[in-house]
């Protein structure tokens, strides 16, 4: 179970009924609920859903998990009832973009996401508004505050939130970004519904927006068929129409895994990587990683990539969570490794701080499965997150390495004082659907 500062407060705004990839990402969010702490789940419009919301499709998934709350209870701790998350259920107003922003537009929605973000943190954590339709219910909470409160206090609201959106989907978004300079803000831009240029696409818009170097075995309907339409949790689950849970790297960019960290976007997750604008920007938008495929072996540079290297894990561990629904036996069901790194076990990466030239030590043999299954280990330097040009290749060094005896070498004669150098860690089984676990590293060089 995560402590209490890994858990993200998450509120959703969704477009659900637009078409079934709303519904999907629900799905599998609830398989995770035991990671974070819901806030709300309202209803919205769209570009795509101009004049209605549909709060009740919300609910009638979460009556379905209810049927499995106590299977899932047997594989994991802090799984929110049925009735709790019910309870978290609103709508906006059934109205496009602006025309639900201003005086008399307030909605239900709108005030329960001003509650939310009111309301006092014993630790201090932000809440994490994901943009699955458009953004107009948090375009009017932010107005009622901008209007009603002074600008010291209008300032605390905003500083408490943090925006994922899966790009503009109403008339509000950009007005947002444009008046709330300090508003962090995760957003692909691109073209109006240009959306094959978007990172988040690269969850499985692989065929349908002609994108290659991803492995699209892992996201057909005949994957769906086989992994997740299950019992009576997954018959929720729909067939997707154009490409499966396009608003889920949401909420991977939160889950605890130990790869990425929520208030640096640059350092890469389940969810995407993104980068800054700008120097003092806080909107932050779409970057390349450069992965080798596995399907063909060619290298790839592209924005999807930073979601797509990480589908094998995250759609494994999303069939094991949906076997968890089907029966409480632990032991008939995979469960992720326990990845400790010298000696650190959590969720948060392992920071290192090393001279140019010197050699660290990394050991992950205190790692663990709780099922008892054999696990193999996997370590890569991920450069991306530490470079700060395209030239990736030129710009950040190769680590040298000696296996068995993880001991990196910083071979780095231009290492500047607080440079960090990624890498990650995992342990995988050996289970054609088998799951992982892993944890990213940040070596801090100091100057010589």
């Amino acid at each position: 179970m995560t402590s209490p500062a890994d858990r993200n407060r998450i509120f959703i705004l969704t477009d659900i009924n637009n078409e079934p990839d709303d519904a999907e990402s629900f799905c599998r969010f609830l398989l995770y609920s035991n990671l974070f702490d819901l806030e709300g789940v309202v209803a919205t419009t769209s570009t795509w859903l101009r004049t209605s919301t549909h709060a009740d499709q919300l609910t009638a998934i979460i009556n379905a998990y209810g049927e499995v709350l106590p299977n899932l209870n047997a594989h994991a701790k802090g799984y929110p009832t049925k009735e709790y998350l019910v309870s978290k259920v609103g709508s906006g107003l059934p109205v496009y973009g602006f025309e639900g922003v201003g005086e008399g537009k307030d909605s239900d929605g709108s005030n329960r996401l001003i509650e939310a973000i009111d309301k006092d943190d014993p630790d201090g954590r932000p809440v994490w508004v994901l943009l699955w339709g458009g953004a107009s219910v948090l375009a009017q909470a932010l107005w009622r505050v901008k209007h009603t409160r002074t600008a010291e206090k209008a300032d605390k609201f905003v500083s408490r939130i943090r925006v994922y959106a899966i790009s503009d989907q109403d008339d509000t978004g950009v007005w947002i970004r444009n008046t709330f300079h300090d508003l962090f803000y995760i957003v692909s831009i691109h073209g109006w519904n240009e959306y094959a240029l978007s990172t988040w696409c690269g969850i499985s818009g692989d065929a349908y927006y002609n994108l290659p170097g991803a492995d699209t075995s892992l996201v057909t309907q005949d994957w769906v068929k086989e992994h997740i339409q299950k019992g009576p949790f997954g018959k929720m689950y729909p067939m997707f129409m154009f490409i499966m849970e396009g608003d889920t790297p949401t909420f991977l960019y939160l889950i605890p895994n130990g790869l990425g960290v929520p208030e640096h976007p640059s350092f890469g997750s389940w969810g995407g990587r993104y980068k800054a604008i700008d120097e003092k920007s806080q909107v932050y938008s779409d970057t390349t990683d450069r992965i080798v495929s596995k399907v063909d072996g060619k290298k790839y540079t592209s924005n999807q990539a930073t979601i797509w290297r990480w589908r094998e894990a995250f759609q494994n561990d999303f069939a094991a969570r949906m076997q968890w629904t089907l029966t409480p036996d632990f032991k008939a069901c995979n469960h992720e490794p326990v990845v400790i790194v010298n000696g650190s076990e959590g969720t948060l990466p392992l920071r290192v701080s090393a001279k140019a030239g010197e050699t660290i030590t990394i050991d992950a043999s205190g790692t663990y499965d709780p099922d008892g299954d054999e696990l193999t280990f996997r370590w890569f330097q991920y450069k991306e997150p530490s470079a700060v040009q395209h030239n990736v290749e030129a710009e950040i060094p190769d680590f040298r390495y000696a296996w068995f005896r993880e001991d990196f070498g910083v071979d780095y004669d231009d290492a500047e004082d607080g440079e960090v150098l990624s890498f990650v860690s995992g342990g995988e089984k050996r289970l054609s659907s088998g799951v992982g676990g892993g944890r990213q590293g940040d070596t801090e060089v100091d100057e010589i």
